[in-house]
């Protein structure tokens, strides 16, 4: 069992994907402003993080860059509806484990977490 966090600020979205994750046996706590999400990130203690890039007060790319600067290692799949060849390619140079486009399906996700977590062990 992973613990997880969720960094979304849409809350319909935040809980589909906490459902999922439970599902999947994992926990999760859920961070809708980035400035939260980044402080969260840097002093919790998870196994994995979902990043979206539209998030309030600091957006998914500047967290990913303060997250990789200060040499955190967490495993971060970027799930967003940012989904030009440039934000794909910004955010995987930019430290991140995987990148998902919205819409998505919630097992897929779940299944690119498993992997991450298989990973990162």
């Amino acid at each position: 069992m992973a613990h997880i966090l969720i960094a979304e600020d849409e809350a319909n979205i935040a809980r589909f994907i906490a459902k999922g994750l439970t599902k999947a046996g994992h926990t999760s706590d859920v961070a809708a402003d980035g400035m939260f999400a980044l402080q969260s990130a840097l002093h919790g203690a998870y196994d994995l993080i979902v990043l979206d890039v539209g998030l309030p007060t600091i957006d998914g790319f500047a967290i990913l860059a303060a997250l990789r600067e200060s040499k955190n290692t967490t495993p971060v799949i970027m799930c967003t509806a940012r989904t030009s060849s440039e934000d794909t390619v910004h955010g995987l140079t930019g430290g991140a484990d995987d990148y998902l486009a919205k819409p998505f399906q919630v097992s897929e996700l779940v299944a690119r977490v498993e992997l991450r977590l298989r990973d990162h062990q």
